[in-house]
């Protein structure tokens, strides 16, 4: 490739960057419109909501009727059937978990804390609740003029 078919850096538009990263993630670089980054914070937040109690619900089948049932009745159909669904589902949180962490900006700690709330019956439940909560405060935040 010679000088003559490289292109000019010097006109390359000051926004290129912002629109690829608004392409490789979406919703994650808005620019100076709040509003727009608070809508992608809140569809994070409303898909981690989601996955959190659907992942909190089925842990807790598999742990309080799946296993029991297994081990003290010696029917495995219901932890045969949950126990994959589960593992399939907490895969997806995870995703949405990252994804919220990354909108966020959580620190490592508390993403491991949202990651962990998918191995211990009831804590999805707590850990949603308090990043709801924060992810709430963070975007009221934002939405303040400054």
């Amino acid at each position: 490739m010679s000088e003559a078919d490289t292109p000019d850096r010097s006109t390359t538009p000051a926004s290129t960057p912002r629109r690829i990263g608004q392409l490789v993630a979406p919703g994650y670089v808005h620019g100076d419109d709040p509003s727009a980054a608070n809508r992608g914070l809140a569809a994070a937040l409303l898909r981690y909501r989601i996955m959190a109690y659907i992942v909190g619900v089925g842990l807790l089948i598999l742990v309080f009727v799946g296993v029991p049932l297994q081990y003290a009745a010696t029917i495995p159909q219901v932890a045969q059937i949950v126990g994959p669904i589960h593992g399939f589902l907490y895969i997806v949180y995870l995703l949405a978990a990252v994804d919220l962490a990354r909108r966020a900006r959580f620190t490592l700690l508390q993403m491991a804390a949202m990651v962990g709330a998918g191995f211990l019956p009831f804590l999805a439940f707590i850990i949603e609740r308090r990043v709801g909560r924060r992810v709430e405060r963070l975007m009221a935040d934002d939405a303040l003029p400054s």
